[in-house]
């Protein structure tokens, strides 16, 4: 098993070259774009995934690992039910994903926290049927014998899951491979081709493709690329900081997080552990730009957050980085790679303080790797998924706000037949992306 994320440095697997021309190029070789080039081939369209870099190699391989239905914004959770139905199917097909249905445990230290999970579990088990339980006292206490026993309660839902991010992704894009999906990494698409007011294909730092669809799914990249071809989303990125313990107690078989941290158990005996709610954010020229959209989101944010003046150079929202270049100059996307910023091991700190206050018998854990993944946020904290009418042939599946890895699948299923103009099964109008300027008030979705 893989130690850790997918980086710049890690082998290429899939060299290409890329074809001259196909269906539909899918921009971005995360959990979004490979499950979509995986569906689309299904749909007997000849689709390429393009990575800039490597498959995996940003945030679909720096998560925490969960496959959750769990506190789902209600309209994802259908998606979300679906896609945990594809992962199931693939872990009976590809050994070594780590998929594990041992269940997510949220945990509250107060009343309040206890009456936003009863809220949130009346509807998700009474329209939606799904095994969300509320927990007492005792039966978290029960369930987690050598806790200190700080929470007053949990909400728990036995069928969602976990997998090895940094391997079940590769595996998977191997295997779509394998089934005729052309997958090319170190291939960035630097602009679309656009003539007569629709998309004709993209040119990137291989060549042209020529193709009637693109799917840009370049999670924290997204905004930018959109941008130079005047397609404008409030989508701004955060870091998020995960750390790896080596093998510890086996203190709960399922996920858990409160407010403080989380933590699940790795296949190795350790544990991944994160803040529970702790972010850090680089303000840049976006932060400006969409500051009104995010409004509410950083009042209710803002004492979790740790606000840095500059990114790093060539960060997708960086100060200086280029924003207008042509389909035969080399654009930001090749100059970065891979993001991969640098932990917060002053938050990773307090993480390794909360769990060993939370289990004072197995003490505290020692970290012996940690890293840092970009995430691409909404100010509702859905994702966009929709054509856009201003340049057909242009499809968004972006901003999934931290939730990707595990919704990833049934994403994937929901752009393949978008994309073929076949029925998604699912209604997608809270995605939509003329919610940004038709005037709706954007209301995030549940903070659980």
């Amino acid at each position: 098993m893989a130690s850790g994320p997918v980086t710049a440095g890690s082998p290429l697997h899939h060299v290409g070259p890329p074809p001259k021309s196909c269906d539909v190029v899918v921009v971005g070789g995360g959990i979004i774009g490979v499950m979509s080039g995986w569906f689309l081939q299904q749909r007997g369209l000849k689709a390429v995934v393009l990575e800039k870099g490597r498959v995996a190699g940003e945030q679909s391989s720096r998560n925490w690992g969960w496959i959750r239905q769990q506190g789902r914004d209600f309209a994802e959770l259908p998606i979300m039910m679906e896609s945990l139905r594809l992962w199931q199917g693939f872990s009976l097909r590809l050994p070594g994903l780590g998929f594990r249905q041992e269940g997510v445990m949220y945990l509250a230290r107060t009343a309040a926290e206890m009456r936003g999970f009863e809220a949130w579990s009346e509807v998700a088990a009474g329209e939606y049927g799904l095994d969300v339980r509320l927990r007492s006292q005792g039966q978290v206490a029960e369930a987690m014998p050598q806790a200190g026993a700080p929470w007053v309660g949990g909400l728990w839902t036995s069928s969602d899951a976990r997998a090895e991010p940094w391997v079940a992704l590769p595996i998977l894009a191997q295997a779509a491979a394998a089934e005729g999906l052309a997958v090319v990494e170190n291939c960035a698409v630097r602009r679309l081709d656009v003539q007569g007011g629709k998309v004709a294909g993209v040119f990137t730092e291989q060549g042209r493709i020529a193709c009637d669809q693109v799917v840009v799914a370049g999670g924290a990249w997204s905004s930018l690329f959109l941008a130079a071809h005047g397609v404008k989303i409030p989508q701004l990125s955060v870091l998020a900081s995960v750390a790896a313990t080596g093998p510890l107690p086996d203190v709960f078989a399922g996920n858990a997080a409160d407010d403080r941290f989380a933590f699940r158990r790795r296949e190795d005996g350790g544990y991944t552990l994160a803040p529970g709610a702790h972010h850090d954010f680089y303000i840049g020229p976006d932060a400006f730009r969409h500051f009104w959209p995010f409004v509410r989101m950083l009042k209710a944010d803002f004492r979790k957050t740790s606000f840095r003046l500059r990114a790093p150079a060539g960060y997708p929202d960086a100060w200086g980085v280029d924003r207008v270049w042509g389909g035969d100059e080399v654009s930001p996307f090749e100059q970065v790679r891979v993001l991969e910023p640098a932990p917060n091991m002053k938050a990773l700190t307090r993480v390794q303080d909360a769990f060993a206050a939370a289990f004072p018998q197995v003490g505290r854990p020692q970290i012996v790797k940690a890293w840092a993944g970009m995430i691409d946020t909404i100010p509702d904290v859905v994702p966009v998924i929709d054509r856009v009418q201003s340049l057909p042939g242009l499809v968004i599946a972006t901003g999934m706000c931290g939730h990707g890895f595990g919704i990833g699948p049934g994403v994937g299923r929901v752009v393949a037949d978008l994309v073929a103009g076949n029925k998604v099964g699912h209604d997608l109008s809270r995605f939509r992306l003329s919610r940004f300027s038709d005037g709706t008030r954007l209301v995030p979705g549940p903070s659980l």
